[in-house]
């Protein structure tokens, strides 16, 4: 089975989910990541899913769609699918130590961020109004998350850090299989091809 666009389908899933968040309220208070329930495992899964207000949706659905369609194109749809969930549940269960509840797709979305700094550090992205290599724009969003620590707010930063930390340890996993795989697909061209080549078209 053959899975296409999964980053768009899991921002469908949130659009969904929050659509029913809107409409019952109540919802909410099952599928977010609360402290004292911790042991209510599925919230783990389900807080990557539920947001808190529309603006904290859209950010997170324009980073998913972006920056998930890019890494689901580089590593297929099945081990980005792997990497967003393992990062934003890996977030989540350093979250419930931190916070007394919390809820989004930041953790995950930070995963994928970490696992393209590692496998395209140079690719352009547009960050804080100016276009800027993917590893600074990372930098700069650490720096923020770092300083968001000591601001008093709304914002989980140890989940988004947790995420982005995660996210280089598997990309730098995946980094060197990729320069294997890309070292077994270059094309090797026979010298006496080359020469005859040239004493056909040069001379």
């Amino acid at each position: 089975m053959t899975f296409r666009g999964v980053s768009f389908i899991l921002c469908g899933i949130c659009i969904i989910v929050f659509a029913i968040q809107a409409i019952f309220p109540v919802f909410t208070d099952y599928i977010s990541l609360e402290q004292q329930l911790w042991f209510q495992l599925w919230r783990f899964f389900t807080a990557l899913f539920a947001h808190g207000s529309l603006s904290h949706l859209l950010y997170n659905l324009l980073a998913l769609a972006l920056f998930g369609s890019i890494l689901e194109s580089i590593i297929g749809a099945r081990r980005f699918l792997a990497i967003f969930l393992f990062t934003g549940m890996t977030a989540n269960v350093v979250s419930i130590f931190i916070y007394p509840s919390s809820l989004g797709a930041s953790g995950a979305i930070f995963g994928v961020i970490g696992t393209l700094v590692v496998l395209r550090p140079g690719m352009s992205v547009f960050a804080f109004g100016l276009p800027m290599p993917m590893f600074i724009a990372a930098i700069l969003w650490v720096v923020g998350d770092i300083i968001g620590l000591f601001i008093p707010s709304n914002v989980a930063n140890i989940a988004h850090l947790t995420g982005l930390v995660f996210g280089l340890i598997v990309g730098a996993a995946f980094r060197q299989s990729y320069r294997q795989k890309f070292e077994k697909q270059k094309v090797v061209i026979d010298e006496d091809v080359i020469k005859d080549w040239e004493d056909r078209y040069l001379r």
